[in-house]
Order: structure tokens, then sequence, then C-alpha cells
């Protein structure tokens, strides 16, 4: 059977996003200078904080397939900086895996002032498939090391799992309609120049209530994975908090739906939350 590794990097990514950062209408990273990085706002304030929870439910089509969940940790010290554990884990449901079965975990250390990322952990079990990756990052002297040597790295560098979170930090007020932030993402022993794009709001039905959400779009590889540039729409919660609510996308082989399920220990009141 073909593996259906789209299915995994959902699961390992929880939203859905990870599966759109890997699948990106993009190339390894050429300009390893800072320029790409400078459009980056300098976190001074995280949309998160220690001990939250967020909870998500994949559907593969109409089948439950997976269960994710997003938490933070209590604040830890690594080389004498105040940090957090973003950790994202994924697995199957039962009922789905006479098709396929996924264990999967990233998990990233973040400086808790900036949201610097410090050390990165994945680990991915999906049928007989099974992937380890750890990395320390060296802002100082502009490198990250892993099992294969060190790679240089732009000042916003990010992981998949500090990504996710970063792009809770970001200002999306005051954006245009096309606005598209660009992103230097590691993944899997590369480095990759990708862009996500400002489409507007909308308020959509969720399993805890209609939610105001921001709607983005990351561009997408037209290939055997996805039927075109745009398949992948993500809404986050239009308040402070910037949590993601759902996540949809169609591929070839049918369609994938992450939505929230449970919010636990938020930082912010979710003023976004109009109904429940």
């Amino acid at each position: 059977m073909k593996r259906l590794h789209i299915f995994g990097i959902a699961a390992i990514a929880g939203i859905a996003l990870a599966a759109s950062l890997i699948s990106y209408k993009a190339e390894p990273m050429q300009n390893t200078s800072a320029d790409h990085g400078q459009f980056s706002q300098k976190i001074t304030k995280l949309a998160y904080q220690p001990n939250e929870n967020l909870k998500y439910r994949i559907h593969y089509g109409v089948i439950n397939a997976a269960v994710v969940n997003m938490s933070v940790s209590d604040p830890i010290m690594i080389n004498n900086r105040k940090a957090l554990s973003l950790k994202i884990e994924g697995e199957t449901l039962s009922s789905f895996e006479w098709l396929y079965i996924v264990r999967d975990k990233l998990e990233s250390w973040v400086d808790t002032e900036n949201h610097t990322p410090l050390r990165y952990a994945k680990t991915a079990r999906e049928n007989d498939y099974y992937f380890q990756d750890v990395v320390v990052y060296n802002h100082k002297d502009k490198f990250l090391k892993n099992k294969k040597g060190k790679m240089p790295i732009t000042e916003n560098t990010q992981d998949v799992a500090a990504a996710i979170y970063y792009l809770r930090n970001l200002d999306y007020s005051n954006k245009a309609v096309g606005y598209e932030f660009p992103l230097d993402i590691y993944i899997d022993n590369q480095i990759y120049n990708l862009k996500l794009k400002y489409v507007g709001k909308e308020t959509i039905k969720t399993d805890i209530g209609k939610v105001r959400c921001i709607k983005l779009k990351p561009e997408l590889v037209v290939d055997r994975v996805f039927k075109s540039k745009d398949a992948m729409t993500v809404w986050v919660s239009d308040d402070d908090n910037h949590i993601p609510v759902r996540i949809q996308t169609d591929i070839y082989v049918g369609s994938l739906k992450v939505d929230i399920v449970k919010t636990q220990n938020l930082k912010s009141p979710m003023t976004s939350l109009v109904k429940k």
C-alpha cells in the first residue's frame, strides 16, 4: 500500500499546517543571510502561556481518523535561558488503524522572551516507518546542528513546532487582504523559504461554539497530493490567543479537516467566541 504520508504529516503537526509547510511551493533556502528574516516582527509578547492545552480531531473525509494534542510546559532553564517546551503529539484512532497507524511527536524548546527556538526534537512512527531528528540551535553564530552536521540559519529560522506557535504571535491587525508573511523553517535537514497569505476574516461553527476567525492560506505545490496551490485554508481565532481553530484541505485521495475540540488554560480571554 502506498504510504499515506500526507496524513501522517497532518497528524504530527496537529493542525495540518505542517502538511502545508512540507509541501509548500518552495525550494531549499538559498539566501542564508538575515535579509529574508528582516520582515519578522520582534516577538515581545507571547500569545500562549505555561500549561496551555489544545485538543484537535482530524477527519479523513467523513471518517474520524486521529486526535492531536498541543501543549505548553512549565518554564525550564536551557543554557541559562528561561524556556518553554511546545509539544505536538498526534495518533490515529483505533478505528482508523486498519488503514494507517501514526504515533508522532514534535517538540520545540523556545526562549520565553522572544520565542527563539533553542532545541527541537521529532519522532515519527507511521506504520513500519520510523524517523527521529534532534536539533540544537546556535543563534549567536547563526547555525543549527543535527546528527548530519551543521547548517546555516537566519535570525528568524523556526522548526515546525516552533513555527506553528510563532504564527500565533504575529500581528494580523491592519493587514490588507493578500499580505504575505514569509518564514524560514527547518524541516528534516533542509531549510525552506515559505509564505503564508492573509485572506480575510470569517465566523465559523465549531465544537466549542461559533468563533470569529482570521483566514490564512499557505501556498501549496500542485502535485500528486494537492489539487491546487490554494487548496488549504487555516482559520485562527481573531483574539489575542490566535489559536488554530480549523484547517481544511482537498487532496487527490479525499480531504482532510482538523477541528478544535477543547481548550484549556488560554493566556487571554477567548473574545472571538461569540456563541457556545
